[in-house]
């Protein structure tokens, strides 16, 4: 008899748990992700080219990662929105009017130091891979990513605390 109760809860529940939230598109998701995968693949760019980007004006030098790792260090010049905070008017708000700036983008996955502030992330869940996607799908396609992985204590890096 539980069984049977048990069997019938679960296929009462079953409709309800299969619809979909109108807020909510993996499908659609899975589409860009498809879709920006071979721009991300030219968008790539070693250190030194990062760098030298980055000094030109109206460049935005874009870390995502929370509040808390940013204010504990950071390379000189970024700009912090966690990627938990993007929404089409926070982005608006740091990026600015125009949706072409050159963006560039950085995560633990960059360093490898492995400790506080930048432990190092499942490599497959990397926040560069979400923040590119991200920025991409909210209308902003001149993302540039660090493609290195590099020491923050090296002078060249220009790390920053605060």
């Amino acid at each position: 008899m539980r069984t049977l109760l048990l069997a019938f809860a679960l296929t009462v529940a079953t409709p309800a748990l299969a619809q979909a939230n109108p807020q909510i598109d993996y499908p659609a998701f899975q589409a860009l992700t498809a879709s920006v995968a071979p721009a991300r693949a030219t968008r790539l760019i070693a250190f030194d080219a990062f760098k030298a980007e980055a000094a030109k004006p109206g460049t935005l030098l874009l870390d995502a990662r929370s509040k808390d790792a940013f204010a504990r260090g950071h390379i000189k010049g970024a700009v912090n929105l966690p990627l938990t905070d993007f929404t089409a008017e926070s982005l608006a708000a740091v990026i600015g009017a125009n949706a072409g700036r050159p963006i560039l983008i950085y995560c633990n996955n960059n360093f490898s130091n492995h400790r506080s502030p930048v432990p190092l992330k499942s490599a497959a869940l990397a926040l560069n891979i979400q923040t590119f996607i991200n920025l991409v799908g909210y209308g902003y396609p001149n993302v540039r990513e660090l493609a290195d992985v590099v020491d923050f204590t090296d002078p060249k890096v220009e790390w920053v605390t605060g």
